[in-house]
Parts: C-alpha cells; sequence; structure tokens
C-alpha cells in the first residue's frame, strides 16, 4: 500500500484527522468585540434617529395641537445639567490639580445642557439636511443613468454627455449655487408660486438648493456608472444581441443590472460627500444643518461646542448612511464577483 494510501485510510479511520482547527482564543476575542461593536452601533442609531424621529414628528404634527412644550421647545430642561455643571465646577476648583477630572466632567455636563437646548433647532436643520440629500441623490442618479449609457454607447452623443460631465465637475458646487440662485430668475418664479414657503413646503431657496445639488451629483455619478459599465465584459452585450435583444433591451437587462451593483461602493461615497456638501446650502439661506448650527454659534458664542454637537449630528447621518448602503451591498452581491464582503464565492461540497 502506497504512503498516499495509508494517510488516506488513516483519515477514514479518525474522524477528526484532517479537518480545519477550530478557532483560537485570540479569534473567539475579536468575534466578541466585533458582536459588541456592532451591538452598539445598532442602539447608538437607534437613540439617534428615535430622537430625530420623536422631533420632527412633534414639531410638524403634533405641536399644533397644544400636546408638550411648543414647536422648536426642548423636551427636558437644562437646568439639572446646568446645576451638575456647576457643581463639578466647584469641586473642580477647590481640589486644585486633583480637579481636572471634575472639570472635565463639568465642561460634559454644560455640552449636555447646551445639547438639550439647541437639540430642537439641530433637528430641524437635520430634517432639511437629510430632504436636501435624499432628494438630490436619487434625482441625480435619475440623470446620470442615461448620462453613462451615452458615454458608453452613445456614439457621437457621447460628446455631449462628455461636455455636461466634465463642465459641471470642473466647476466648484458653491459657484453653481450661487448662478442658480443669484444668477438667474429661478427665485423670483418658485417665490410666486403660493404653495412654495406654506406649511410643509420649504421656501424657495430649498429647491434651487436641490436643483443645484441634482445638477452637480448628477456629473458625478455618471462618472462612477461610466467605470462600472466599462468593466462589464462587451461579450455579454454582444451575446445578447445574439439571442434576439435589441441593442437598448441587452444593456437595460444585461449589462445594466450588474453595472449598479458595482457601482454601489462609488455611489455610497457620493451620498456621505452630498450629506456633508449640504453645508454649503447655506450660503443661499436654506435652514439645513450646518446654517443652524453656526446661527446658534454666532448667538451664543459657544463655538466650540456648538460645532462638536454638530459634528456628532452630521457623524450619525454619516454612519447611518454607510451602513444602509453596506447592507445593500451585500444583499445585492453577485457571489465570486468583486472583493467586498458578501461577494467571495461559497465553497462547494
Amino acid at each position: 500500500m502506497t504512503e498516499g494510501t495509508d494517510a488516506t485510510t488513516a483519515t477514514e479511520r479518525d474522524p477528526v484527522a484532517g479537518t480545519e482547527p477550530g478557532p483560537t482564543a485570540r479569534d473567539r476575542l475579536r468575534g466578541s468585540f466585533d458582536r459588541a461593536g456592532n451591538l452598539l452601533t445598532v442602539l447608538a442609531g437607534l437613540v439617534f434617529w428615535g430622537w430625530l424621529l420623536a422631533r420632527w414628528l412633534y414639531d410638524w404634527v403634533l405641536a399644533g395641537s397644544g400636546i408638550g412644550p411648543g414647536a422648536g421647545e426642548a423636551f427636558l430642561s437644562p437646568a439639572p445639567f446646568e446645576a451638575l455643571a456647576a457643581s463639578l465646577s466647584s469641586a473642580a476648583g477647590s481640589l486644585g490639580p486633583l480637579g481636572v477630572p471634575f472639570g472635565w466632567l463639568a465642561s460634559a455636563a454644560n455640552a449636555a445642557a447646551l445639547g438639550v437646548e439647541i437639540g430642537p433647532a439641530l433637528a430641524t436643520g437635520a430634517w432639511y439636511t437629510v430632504i436636501l440629500t435624499l432628494s438630490s441623490i436619487v434625482l441625480g442618479f435619475c440623470i446620470a443613468v442615461p448620462l453613462a449609457i451615452l458615454r458608453v454607447y452613445g456614439g457621437p452623443l457621447r460628446w455631449l454627455a462628455l461636455a455636461y460631465t466634465e463642465l459641471i465637475r470642473g466647476t466648484p458646487l458653491l459657484a453653481q449655487l450661487f448662478v442658480l440662485y443669484y444668477g438667474l430668475p429661478l427665485s423670483a418664479w418658485l417665490n410666486d408660486l403660493s404653495i412654495v414657503g406654506r406649511g410643509f413646503v420649504p421656501g424657495y431657496a430649498f429647491w434651487i438648493a436641490i436643483l443645484g445639488f441634482t445638477i452637480n451629483g448628477s456629473a458625478y455619478q455618471a462618472e462612477y456608472i461610466r467605470g462600472a459599465l466599462e468593466t462589464v465584459d462587451e461579450g455579454q452585450l454582444t451575446a445578447a444581441r445574439a439571442i434576439g435583444l435589441s441593442k437598448f433591451e441587452g444593456i437595460r437587462h444585461v449589462v445594466l443590472p450588474q453595472t449598479l451593483r458595482y457601482a454601489i461602493p462609488a455611489w455610497t461615497n457620493e451620498l456621505v460627500y452630498l450629506i456633508k456638501y449640504s453645508s454649503l446650502a447655506g450660503f443661499i439661506t436654506v435652514p439645513e444643518l450646518y446654517y443652524r448650527g453656526s446661527d446658534i454659534a454666532s448667538s451664543t458664542l459657544e463655538y466650540t461646542s456648538v460645532f462638536g454637537l454638530l459634528a456628532i449630528v452630521y457623524l450619525g447621518l454619516v454612519l447611518s448612511a454607510t451602513n444602509v448602503m453596506g447592507r445593500v451591498e451585500r444583499r445585492v452581491a453577485v457571489p465570486g464577483l468583486g472583493g467586498a464582503e458578501g461577494r467571495q464565492q461559497e465553497p462547494t461540497e
């Protein structure tokens, strides 16, 4: 009997032989940390979005019926946090160098009191930021897909798509907003509409901001989708034509579904950028998150605390967007394609 046969026989006699080793203590510890991190992320997300949704629901629906403190007013009183901060500051002063930690806690209590006080205004600004971002990314996507298809399959028309994308990508977003807001008569046209600025409908500056962000985002998204289109093998479109599909049908049913999967990571980056770039809408008087925070900081002179709280809200929005898009990517990923998690080919038995 050969040496290889002896090894095979030994493996068959011993069910344990040849199996992969179990997880090490380090692997188990890493898994525990990962699970704890995921749990904390979920809990933080629930608290963050629970606060935002409760604030929006109250301000837009319940406050008008006389329930609670009133629209734009805090649910809690900042007085307990201010009293705690005063006590901690007093303790820090009496303890000398040993009171430094109490001073830090006093600063945190003051920040909490400020957060309770300005929370309603930040929540309202976050509403404008979220609506502006979601509207612009969706509308921009609807423009970007045809532009990307023209860039790759449009023949002479690709030069028109190229001119559009290069013009928009080659000029600052703030300059584009200024042209739309100050240089064109859009403000007057929108302001003449009776519905604009009434009730739930934002003012005309908000709609101009959506137009500007849509135009800008469509150019960048078109480039992301174009790059993804070019990663799909040309033979797939040829095969689609061979089975009787038209060129348009081949692009729609064969090429484009794969392209959109490939483009999700880049599209996620665009969504994150748009959340942060939405702060530029404040320059045309849109009362979004940054505009509200800057206005509060100017009136209270608490620049560090206000912008620190502002950064926390932006971080919550960005982390929410990346987590949602990560789940979408894993959900629609094609096994064996790409290097993202969830795309690895499952081993066959």
